[in-house]
């Protein structure tokens, strides 16, 4: 997949896949997703929030140039790739673990498996 699509598809799924007010069954959570190549590198890369609390569901924020979460909390987990590999890992079309994980690895596992529709 072409970088450029790749990073707007990262982007795409963490801003409109991942952003909803259905509620969150877990306890919440910072995940921080790193693309090796592009404007999603390092600062500026996107943060999906699950929110066990009110208000209830999943937002997403961008760190800020300094690379400081949004709202001051440390990610309990993240993954760094390729965004050609960080687009199919969340719709298991490659094993989560074919990216470098930190942190809580079960929390990419409950994102996978999180269908905010039921």
């Amino acid at each position: 997949m072409p970088a450029g699509v790749a990073l707007d598809g990262v982007e795409d799924f963490l801003f409109t896949c991942c952003t909803t007010t259905a509620a969150w069954p877990h306890a919440p959570a910072a995940v921080d997703h790193h693309a090796t190549e592009g404007r999603s590198c390092g600062s500026g890369s996107p943060r999906p929030q699950p929110s066990g609390s009110r208000p209830a569901g999943v937002r997403a924020a961008r760190l800020s140039g300094s690379g400081t979460p949004p709202d001051a909390l440390a990610a309990e987990a993240s993954a760094r790739g390729t965004a050609s590999d960080l687009v199919p890992a969340p719709y298991g079309r490659i094993p989560v673990d074919a990216l470098e994980l930190d942190g809580d690895r079960r929390l990419f596992d409950l994102l996978v498996a999180w269908d905010p529709e039921v």
